[in-house]
């Protein structure tokens, strides 16, 4: 019997590399500013709200600094390579997750975060090119909700889209805590308190991003059971949510500590991580 050889993958071409490197620089700067302002929408400095911590308003906030127009367009392109990076890995497979139900799923959530990220990049080009966005009004995912909610067995539909949303920030927490994320640190060589330093980095940043998503899930999930495609919101709608708990300012302030620590630890991705 013909012995068979080991398959190792081979790691994907340079460009895609690239694609990827330049997308999550741009996802950190975007996750350090949200982070950011978010904070100082807790604690009311210079009169920031929650309102101030959506994409279109960071982006915004961009376009008002000095070159604000080449720095939007560059983070535009960023967020572009970022999503053809997860498209590419969902369609071609290149983490080889394989073709069984759970690297099925695996590769539909990095087509999803494709779609996702490709939205905010379309959105920051428009911005750039004079259109304000959707600042008011409905925002993407009350617009998502309402369709849904109008096709036939339509609350089953957004109700599915609910817990895939939460299953994504479940997840996130579980790649805190199981420690999967540490392969992008250990595998360059720092200091031993480096390392300590950005692994807590990930772990909070984590943590963080799964909390902000399950809120996300669970207001979509009140808008599939009341039918009501208003209840549900993106995240802003989870910052205000946090802001209006008990204790919410410090709830609202770790959270946003831990988006920035997120932020961070995209650029170690991007510096180090083999892709």
């Amino acid at each position: 019997m013909e012995d068979i050889a080991t398959y190792v993958p081979s790691p994907p071409p340079h460009w895609v590399e690239r694609f990827a490197k330049f997308g999550l620089t741009a996802k950190g700067i975007v996750y350090c500013l949200v982070g950011t302002i978010a904070f100082m929408a807790a604690f009311r400095i210079n009169g920031n709200s929650t309102e101030d911590a959506s994409r279109s308003s960071v982006f915004s906030f961009i376009l008002q600094q000095p070159f604000g127009q080449v720095l939007l367009a560059l983070i535009a392109v960023g967020l572009l390579c970022f999503a053809l990076w997860r498209i590419i890995q969902a369609v071609k497979d290149t983490e080889q997750k394989g073709s069984d139900p759970m690297g099925i799923g695996r590769r539909i959530s990095y087509a999803f975060s494709g779609i996702v990220y490709g939205s905010f990049a379309v959105l920051a080009a428009k911005m750039v090119m004079g259109s304000r966005g959707s600042d008011g009004g409905e925002d993407s995912r009350q617009t998502l909700a309402r369709e849904l909610l109008q096709q036939p067995f339509g609350q089953w539909l957004a109700g599915a889209v609910a817990i895939g949303t939460m299953i994504w920030g479940l997840s996130q927490i579980y790649r805190s805590f199981s420690g999967k994320y540490k392969k992008s640190v250990q595998r360059a060589h720092h200091t031993r308190t480096t390392e300590n330093i950005l692994l807590k980095t990930g772990k909070v940043g984590y943590l963080a991003r799964g909390v902000v998503l399950n809120i996300i899930g669970y207001l979509f999930l009140k808008a599939a059971l009341d039918a009501n495609p208003q209840e549900a919101g993106n995240t802003t709608s989870a910052f205000r949510f946090l802001q209006e708990s008990s204790y919410g300012s410090f709830l609202l302030g770790t959270v946003a500590l831990g988006l920035i620590c997120y932020g961070i630890f995209m650029f170690v991705r991007a510096r180090y991580q083999a892709l």
